[in-house]
C-alpha cells in the first residue's frame, strides 16, 4: 500500500478513528494498531505477513532470555544468535541471487562451470528495515539499554508498526516502546506539525521527485549514450534532488502519519545538501540509518579508539557495509567505498591541517582586532561556501555509482561529460527550477516546520482539515499521472 494513494487515505481514516476512539483502551489499542500494521504489510504480499510476524517473535525471545540471564557467556551466546539468524535471514532474501552470480562469473573465468541452485526469490518490502530494528532491540537489551518488553504485542508493534514499516525511518525500541506504556496524546500542535509534514511529503513525492524521475532521470540512466553533457549533468543533479525528495518525502509522511496516531518519531532528515564537508552530510542524511550504523557497526569494530589505521578501516568497513544494505550490486559496493574512502581523507585532513588561532590582545587597537575578526569571519563564510560546493559535487558523484545499473553505465555517463556538441533534449526551464528551488530549500531556518505547525495550531479542527483538504487537491493537481513506488521500498 503507498502513502500517495486513494486506498491509504481510506485506511487511515479508517485506523485514525478507531485508534482514538480507544485512547483509554491501551490494550485493544495496540491491537488494532498492530493489526491495521499487518494489513498495511499483508495489502502488497499477505504471504510475507509469517516472515514479519517471524521476525518478530525472534527478537522478542531473544529478549526475554537476555532479561532472564545474568551470565554473561550465555548473554553473548543469546545475541549472537539472534543477530546471526536475523542477518542470515536478510542476506537469503536480498543477497542469495547476487552471491551466485558473482559465483558463476568467478567460474567461468576458471572455465569450471556449475549447475549452481538458482532460485526466484521476491524481496520481501521493508525487510531492511525491520530486521535493523530487530537487531537494534536485541543488542540495546544485551547492553542493558533498555529493558525487554514483557509484553509480545509492545514488541511486534515496535517492529511492525506501519507508519515506519517498509521504508523507514529506523526507529530505536527506548525512543518508541516507553510511548506504548503512557496514555496517547494529540495536541492542537502535534495536528499541525502532522499535516505540514503529510503535506511537504506528498508534494516532495508526487510533484517534485516524480517529475524529475520521469521527465528527465529515468530517461537518461536508461540509456547514457544517448544523450550530450548538458543532459547527463542536469540528470546528475536532478538525481540528487530526486532521491533526497522522494527518502525524505516518504519519511516526512511517516514522522506526520505517526504523530497524528500520537506517537514521536526522530527527525530522519536534516537539510543534507547544506553540508560542508561529508561527515556532516552523513550526520544530516538518513540519520536514522547513519546513527545505526555508528551505534551498531562502527563503534563495536572500535570506533576512533584504536589509533588512526584502525580509525580509516572501520570507516570503510561501515561506509561498504552500509552500500551493500542498500543493494546486491557492485556498484553499491563502490559507493560505500567512496564514502568511505572520501571520510578517511576528510579525517586525515583534518589532522594534519594546523589550527588557527588569533590572539588579538596582541595588537593594541581594537580597530585592528576588529579588522581581523572581519577578515576570519569572511574567510570562514568563503570557506564554508567552497566546502557546500565541494561537498555537494562528491555527493552527486556518488549518486552516478548509486543509481546506475552497472560500472559499464557509469563509465559511459562519466565519458559522455565531455560531449558538449549534442543539443540538450531533455533539460527544460521546468525543471531546471525544481533543482534549482529545491536545493534552494535546503537553506531555510531548520525548525521551519516545528515554527509552521505551532501556527496551525490556532487554525481550529475545521481550517485544518479544509487545509489538509485543499493541500492534497493542490497536490493531485499539479502532480504527473501515476503513482511511482518509492525508491527506498527496493532496500
Amino acid at each position: 500500500m503507498l502513502f500517495p494513494t486513494l486506498d491509504f487515505a481510506l485506511f487511515f481514516i479508517v485506523v485514525f478513528t478507531i485508534s482514538w476512539e480507544l485512547r483509554r483502551h491501551f490494550e485493544a489499542r495496540k491491537l488494532v494498531l498492530l493489526a491495521a500494521s499487518y494489513f498495511f504489510y499483508g495489502y502488497w504480499d499477505w504471504r510475507f505477513t509469517g516472515l514479519l510476524l517471524a521476525s518478530s517473535l525472534l527478537n522478542y525471545t531473544a529478549g526475554v532470555l537476555l532479561q532472564r540471564h545474568d551470565d554473561e557467556k550465555r548473554r553473548k551466546l543469546i545475541v549472537g544468535i539472534a543477530v546471526a539468524v536475523n542477518l542470515c535471514v536478510l542476506g537469503f532474501f536480498k543477497y542469495y541471487g547476487f552471491f551466485l552470480d558473482s559465483l558463476t562469473d568467478v567460474l567461468v573465468r576458471f572455465n569450471i562451470e556449475r549447475d549452481l541452485p538458482f532460485l526466484e526469490i521476491i524481496l520481501p518490502v521493508g525487510i531492511s528495515f525491520f530486521t535493523f530494528q530487530g537487531i537494534s532491540y536485541v543488542v540495546d537489551v544485551y547492553r542493558r539499554d533498555v529493558e525487554a518488553v514483557k509484553s509480545w504485542i509492545d514488541l511486534c508493534l515496535y517492529i511492525s508498526f506501519f507508519p515506519q514499516l517498509v521504508a523507514g525511518p529506523i526507529v530505536r525500541a527506548s525512543q518508541f516502546l516507553p510511548q506504548l506504556a503512557v496514555a496517547p496524546k494529540l495536541s492542537a500542535a502535534q495536528i499541525g506539525k502532522g499535516i505540514v509534514l503529510i503535506l511537504i511529503g506528498l508534494f516532495k513525492k508526487m510533484v517534485i521527485a516524480n517529475y524529475l524521475a520521469t521527465e528527465l532521470v529515468d530517461k537518461v540512466f536508461f540509456d547514457p549514450s544517448a544523450y550530450g553533457a548538458v543532459d547527463l549533468i542536469a540528470a546528475t543533479y536532478g538525481y540528487a534532488i530526486q532521491i533526497y525528495c522522494d527518502f525524505s518525502g516518504y519519511s516526512d509522511i511517516a514522522i506526520g502519519v505517526a504523530a497524528l496516531l500520537g506517537y514521536q518519531f526522530q527527525r530522519n532528515f536534516n537539510q543534507p545538501y547544506r553540508s560542508k564537508n561529508l561527515q556532516e552530510f552523513w550526520r544530516r542524511w538518513h540519520i536514522s540509518l547513519s546513527t545505526w550504523l555508528r551505534d551498531y557497526l562502527y563503534k563495536p569494530l572500535g570506533g576512533s579508539h584504536g589509533g588512526k589505521l584502525a580509525t580509516y578501516r572501520n570507516l570503510m568497513l561501515t561506509m561498504v557495509l552500509g552500500g551493500i544494505w542498500h543493494g546486491a550490486a557492485w556498484t553499491f559496493v563502490l559507493w560505500g567505498v567512496f564514502h568511505g574512502t572520501a571520510l578517511a581523507i576528510e579525517r586525515l585532513v583534518e589532522e594534519l591541517k594546523p589550527q588557527r588561532t588569533y590572539a588579538l590582545a596582541v595588537y593594541g587597537d581594537d580597530a585592528v582586532g576588529r579588522v581581523l575578526e572581519f577578515s576570519d569571519s569572511a574567510t570562514r563564510s568563503i570557506y564554508g561556501a567552497a566546502g557546500i560546493f565541494v561537498t555537494f559535487h562528491l555527493v552527486c558523484f556518488s549518486w552516478v555509482l548509486f543509481r546506475s545499473t552497472d560500472m559499464q553505465a557509469v563509465m559511459v555517463l562519466l565519458q559522455g561529460l565531455s560531449n558538449w556538441n549534442v543539443v540538450p533534449e531533455l533539460i527544460t526551464p521546468f525543471l531546471s527550477f525544481l533543482i534549482l528551488t529545491t536545493f534552494s530549500c535546503q537553506f531555510l531556518p531548520p525548525n521551519w516546520v516545528d515554527k509552521t505547525g505551532h501556527l496551525l495550531a490556532n487554525f481550529g479542527a475545521v481550517r485544518l482539515g479544509l487545509l489538509l483538504g485543499a493541500g492534497l487537491l493542490f497536490i493531485e493537481a499539479v502532480s504527473p499521472e501515476g503513482v511511482a513506488p518509492f525508491i527506498y521500498f527496493q532496500f
